[in-house]
């Protein structure tokens, strides 16, 4: 009977295509991953894989085998997540990517109370760009993914949306315009501009949206952390444009204002996002249904998940 163990190898070895980055998804060494393949080819008398300078690449007989791996593991996480009961296992967790605003400041409050209701189940975060995100759950490193960019690669993402996000022009209390409610869009051509990085689906976007209006404002700080964004506008260093959850308590404290940007609404989209040729883990559709709480919306993407 062909090993479980040896097709999911053989899976990740396909899916990463290399031996070398399949080693290193499973902290193994190369040539453990070389004698797994092998004993596998020997068991079924087939050559699976041609190998090349660049990797590897599927046989006719390893993409006949791959596509019934393929069921195979679904079926296997399929059965797990049908008679799993999340409240009395030992431990199990979930990984999820966030871009930064959503990780720092939406997230923790819902593991908090995650973590409150199931105690032994954990959370593994990890803070990126979209693109990283998005290249984690199709390469299975992370179970699912939220994010407020634009999605990019969508062949075998599935994404829901959870709810609009606005986005407002922050400036320091020390502002000319911190007694408005709003500025003309074109007030902001010249200003000093404090924004995410060039390589952040955030920083395109805000570009994207300015330029349209034939703004260009002076950039003079880019940042990856949305902590530091906010101390360099509370200085008096430039404004920028952010979510107002990721001002919340500094408004409260009056450290800064958010203004509008008159006859001109901003808004991004939190996306859920995840690889539907899989279903959900029992501890990401744990997660989720929590999650329901807060967003009702998502018990449809939960009937459709298994």
């Amino acid at each position: 009977m062909l090993s479980l163990n040896k097709l999911e190898i053989f899976a990740l070895v396909v899916e990463t295509g290399s031996f070398s980055a399949a080693a290193e998804h499973l902290l193994l060494t190369q040539p453990a991953i070389s004698q797994h393949i092998q004993d596998l080819e020997a068991q079924l008398g087939v050559t699976l894989f041609k190998r090349g300078r660049r990797g590897v690449t599927l046989t006719a007989t390893g993409e006949t085998l791959y596509a019934y791996t393929q069921r195979i593991l679904r079926l296997v996480l399929e059965a797990e997540t049908a008679v799993t009961d999340v409240r009395h296992i030992k431990r199990g967790q979930a990984r999820i990517g966030a871009t930064p605003g959503v990780s720092m400041y939406l997230l923790p409050g819902w593991i908090r109370t995650f973590q409150r209701a199931y105690p032994n189940l954990t959370m593994a975060l990890e803070t990126a760009v979209t693109s990283k995100i998005l290249a984690g759950v199709l390469a299975h490193e992370l179970d699912i993914g939220l994010i407020e960019g634009e999605l990019t690669d969508t062949d075998r993402l599935a994404s829901f949306v959870l709810r609009e996000i606005d986005m407002y022009v922050i400036v320091g209390t020390g502002h000319d315009w911190c007694q408005n409610e709003s500025v003309p869009v074109a007030a902001l051509d010249g200003q000093p501009f404090i924004t995410r990085s060039p390589d952040s689906q955030t920083r395109r976007w805000i570009d994207t949206l300015l330029a349209q209006h034939g703004v260009k404002p002076r950039i003079v700080a880019e940042f990856d952390n949305p902590e530091a964004i906010k101390q360099a506008v509370a200085s008096g260093i430039g404004i920028t444009i952010l979510p107002e959850y990721a001002v919340h308590h500094e408004q409260a404290r009056k450290v800064v204002r958010t203004v509008q940007l008159d006859n001109l609404v901003m808004q991004r989209t939190l996306k859920l996002v995840w690889d539907e040729s899989l279903p959900f883990s029992p501890v990401t559709k744990a997660l989720l249904a929590h999650l329901a709480a807060e967003f009702p919306q998502l018990s449809a993407v939960l009937g459709t998940s298994t």
